[in-house]
């Protein structure tokens, strides 16, 4: 059973890893379910034993947060924002502190796929208008992004997972991510400035002018609305399943809005990406590779905390980009309590998944929707931006490790 599981593992992984080969045309959720089907037909898993694999959980937080930013979606808050934001920069730097600190403080918010998928067609019609090379802010958009999200529960998939997983208080992980965040977010601005320091200047430029996106304002305050609840939810009852479903279904009723247009919003397919993870998980899980793979890199973790917090953080960068974030933080969260300080340590799985999708341009699919809505104008070159992650990556896993520590 190990061999026929860890099979159906690296056929699966595989195929997500490698999107852009043309023997295949599986997407990452086709992927994911092959590899779930698989484990069922081979005898790996149960049906019953598949269900009960799938953290229910986990697809009702997203569900629910997916539910709030599709009506934000659909009254245009997220155009609005990054309107106001790209409209209002005078200079270069200007521009770059604007779009690295708002699209990393509403990542925090509102996921960090989402954020990109708004600002990015706005960004370029911005830069278009303009002399300025537009790398430097795309790159700047998609990473800035990546280290905002570290900051909340919700602010991306992975940190979902923990959530979940974990337990840990809403403020609590908020709290001590936040610090980590922030300096992660100006050393991130300080290094895209040094990098491209030939292309973003102090010098004054012309306004940029945009057509003003309509805001539906009456859609945006129920949703606003809603989401502060949501979040009162998450802060005093710590059920962030519960608080965001509810507060889902409250918008359904009272937005006026059809609900089959929002259901058109959601992204599905991540849900199915998740659930089909949950099983080849599962699947794996019972064959006892997940005890072999914890025992095989144990001795390598460290015997102290201060040691452990090092050694699991480099280790996590490094294998989330070999698996990707999402299914590593499947993979080791079982591994969290076996550590000396277990809270800590899903602090720093947080943190050095979250921060290895800078690394490369493959490392995170924020990175990748910023690339492929902007490579119609413009081509960012995977050294182009891998000479900005790497630093981005170091420097921001470094800062995690310290605070951790201290």
């Amino acid at each position: 059973m190990l061999i026929k599981s860890l099979l159906i593992f690296i056929l699966t992984y595989i195929i997500i890893s490698a999107q852009k080969m043309k023997w295949h045309r599986l997407d990452r959720p086709s992927a994911a379910l092959l590899g779930a089907v698989l484990m069922v037909i081979t005898g790996v898993l149960t049906l019953d034993e598949a269900y009960r694999a799938v953290d229910f959980n986990t697809i009702l937080l997203l569900l629910g947060m997916m539910l709030v930013i599709a009506y934000l979606k659909i009254a245009n808050c997220f155009k609005y924002l990054s309107y106001l934001l790209i409209t209002h920069a005078r200079n270069s730097f200007l521009l770059l502190c604007f779009v690295s600190f708002s699209s990393g403080i509403l990542s925090a918010l509102f996921v960090n796929d989402t954020i990109c998928l708004m600002f990015t067609p706005l960004l370029i019609l911005a830069l278009n208008q303009t002399k300025l090379n537009p790398v430097p802010f795309l790159i700047a958009l998609a990473t800035s992004s990546n280290i905002g999200s570290v900051v909340t529960l919700t602010g991306n998939p992975q940190n979902m997972l923990i959530g979940v997983f974990s337990k840990i208080p809403y403020v609590d992980f908020t709290l001590h991510l936040l610090p980590i965040g922030l300096l992660s977010l100006a050393a991130n601005v300080g290094i895209i400035y040094l990098i491209f320091r030939k292309d973003i200047n102090f010098k004054k430029m012309d306004a940029i002018a945009l057509i003003k996106p309509e805001l539906d304002i009456k859609l945006t305050t129920k949703s606003l609305v809603v989401l502060f609840f949501i979040f009162l939810g998450f802060i005093f009852t710590g059920n962030l399943p519960l608080s965001a479903i509810t507060g889902g279904l409250a918008l359904l009723i009272i937005s006026g809005t059809k609900p089959q247009h929002v259901m058109e919003k959601v992204d599905w397919t991540l849900l199915l990406f998740f659930s089909g993870l949950f099983i080849v998980v599962g699947g794996i899980s019972k064959a006892g590779f997940l005890t072999l793979a914890h025992n095989a890199v144990e001795p390598y973790l460290g015997n102290t905390a201060s040691s452990q917090i090092v050694h699991f953080s480099i280790f996590s960068v490094i294998a989330s980009n070999l698996v990707s974030n999402v299914p590593f933080v499947l993979l080791s969260a079982t591994w969290i309590d076996t550590f000396i300080d277990p809270k800590t340590m899903w602090y720093a799985l947080a943190m050095s998944s979250t921060f290895a999708g800078n690394l490369t341009v493959m490392g995170s699919v924020a990175n990748m929707i910023v690339l492929e809505l902007s490579k119609e104008y413009v081509h960012v070159r995977f050294w182009d931006f891998f000479k900005v992650g790497f630093i981005t990556t170091l420097v921001s896993t470094i800062i995690g490790i310290i605070i951790l520590i201290v």
